[in-house]
């Protein structure tokens, strides 16, 4: 409500002894609607300046005349004449207008004194959740006159309070479990770590030796004397070795005489038939291609060519006749039962013991030595493998998948403690705890740092929302329900969670859960902010006290 100045003069004389007459003692300084905090700008009871432009001095008597005649409405803190300059609510007030007090101030004696915006001041309503004294109704305007709730409402706040700081006590002494559970797992990770890396250093000399041993057993296995199949020593095996080269050499040069014979059929056969061209040819017909290939075959008969060497292909005959006098007699050697070259390698045996050993390593280091370079036949090439190289091998690859599986292991844990675990890492404790919440047709289940899904009452399979990504912060300006439930005003820790089901005509599913103090771990609400794109508030001990800076921008690495 305004008046004009002309019909204010006696009420600008009257309103200051009201206040004086009405307030306590203590507070008589101090005009209606006057915060403490501002009080030191109205200690002049004779003159009043203008709070953010000193430049500007009024009478003190025109404090709460109703008229306002400051530009940041100083002069007017009980009163709603300046209401005009800032419609906006108190919070608002403090931030970016002209004006320069935060609202009229309710002293609510009883419960907790607060602002209210001028706009409120003298309306004809009862504001008793800002102002529970009533005080912001002084004028009676349209007989509307507030009692004073506020013993009652303050009776009631304190009740509240009461359960909510024992809420938030409990919600607290849950944050300290969660952080030492959080401490113990990571000192877990730290210590298998520790304990991972010695087991490697171990295993790696043991696969190390197991490599070595391999090679000595697989050396020392093709250093055996092999004994043939019929019995006797190295000279039965040796003589099983030429004897089946031989029989190929046999074969081979039975099929070059075979081709030889054939080939020198087809140039016999050749031979007569040019022999033939130059008798019958006509030497009167004047055709000169045939007249040089007459020269040519008169030149190629003129030529001193033998035939076939009758006598060496007898001796050849002879020698590879299995019956004839020069055939290798093969059985005089397959029965040997052992020869110069076994005496030759076991001769250490008739050696004095303290000389045996170094003398059987010298010779089996010959043999290896004349296997490896050809001059002797690797007497196990075309035999089983020994059980010794068997068992080495079988050794050696259980080691090895030992070291595999241990390095695999330990470079999981080497990133885990790299990943963000939020505050203190307090989500570590916290790492696959689900929560499930009923929403009408479907049921929501978000379990931290792993994933959230959607299930339909009506039956069928789950839908997976997202998987988890990052910790981010965001900024959020909500309500707070009456029971505490809700994000409020500020800074907030959210999860991150893309890549879900892939929506038909649309993106992959993506949830946003962002985390408010509660006494445990609850789903409060889900909103489909966008098509696919889902918003869930969820309440946690693990947020209660921790401190949010602004957010910045994500770094998208996925853990």
């Amino acid at each position: 409500m305004k008046m004009g100045r002309q019909h204010l003069s006696s009420l600008a004389l009257l309103l200051p002894i009201l206040a004086s007459t009405t307030n306590a003692a203590s507070d008589a300084a101090r005009p209606r609607g006057v915060g403490p905090e501002y009080a030191k700008y109205y200690k002049d009871t004779d003159t009043f300046t203008c709070i953010s432009d000193p430049s500007l001095k009024i009478p003190f008597a025109r404090v709460n005349d109703d008229y306002c005649d400051c530009p940041d409405g100083s002069d007017e803190p009980g009163t709603s004449a300046c209401s005009y300059i800032s419609p906006l609510s108190p919070p608002q007030l403090q931030t970016g207008d002209n004006l320069s007090l935060p609202g009229f101030y309710c002293k609510n004696k009883g419960h907790m004194p607060s602002y209210i915006p001028f706009t409120h001041v003298n309306d004809g309503k009862c504001d008793h959740e800002l102002c529970c004294d009533g005080s912001d109704e002084y004028a009676g305007i349209g007989g509307v006159k507030c009692d004073d709730r506020c013993a009652k409402i303050g009776k009631e706040w304190k009740k509240q309070e009461e359960i909510r700081q024992k809420s938030m006590n409990a919600a607290r002494q849950r944050r300290k479990e969660l952080v030492a559970e959080a401490a113990r797992l990571q000192l877990e990770v730290e210590d298998r770590i520790k304990t991972l890396q010695t087991q490697i250093e171990g295993q790696t000399q043991k696969v190390e030796g197991l490599t070595r041993s391999l090679v000595e057993i697989e050396r020392a296995e093709k250093g055996k004397i092999v004994r043939g199949a019929g019995g006797g020593g190295k000279v039965t095996v040796l003589a099983g070795l030429a004897k089946e080269r031989i029989r190929e050499i046999v074969e081979n040069v039975n099929r070059v005489r075979s081709e030889r014979d054939a080939a020198q059929g087809r140039v016999e056969e050749l031979e007569a038939m040019l022999k033939r061209f130059k008798e019958e040819y006509n030497p009167n017909f004047n055709d000169e291609g045939v007249k040089r290939a007459v020269k040519a075959w008169e030149d190629y008969a003129a030529q001193d060519r033998t035939g076939p060497d009758v006598a060496r292909d007898r001796d050849l005959d002879e020698i590879l006749r299995d019956d004839s006098e020069s055939a290798i007699k093969w059985e005089e050697f397959e029965t040997v039962e052992e020869t110069d070259v076994d005496l030759l390698f076991q001769f250490e045996e008739y050696l004095p013991a303290s000389i045996r050993t170094w003398v059987d390593a010298k010779l089996r280091d010959l043999r290896l030595l004349l296997i490896e370079n050809g001059v002797l036949a690797d007497p196990n090439s075309d035999s089983p493998e020994s059980t010794a190289v068997t068992s080495a091998k079988a050794q050696l690859k259980s080691a090895t998948r030992e070291l595999d599986d241990d390095k695999s292991e330990l470079k999981r844990h080497e990133e885990d403690l790299l990943k963000d675990y939020g505050p203190d890492s307090i989500f570590r404790a916290l790492a696959s705890t689900c929560v499930s919440q009923d929403s009408g047709e479907y049921t929501y289940e978000h379990c931290f740092l792993e994933k959230v899904t959607q299930k339909s009452k009506k039956g069928g399979g789950h839908t997976r929302l997202g998987s988890f990504v990052r910790i981010e912060l965001v900024t959020v300006d909500d309500e707070v329900a009456p029971d505490g439930r809700g994000l409020g005003s500020g800074n907030r820790i959210a999860l991150k969670y893309e890549n879900g089901q892939h929506c038909w005509n649309g993106p992959n599913r993506s949830t946003q859960v962002i985390l408010a103090c509660a006494e445990k771990d609850e789903i409060w609400k889900v909103v489909e902010e966008e098509k696919c794109v889902y918003r869930m508030e969820v309440g946690t001990p693990a947020v209660c006290g921790v401190e949010v800076g602004p957010p910045t921008t994500p770094e998208h690495n996925e853990l």
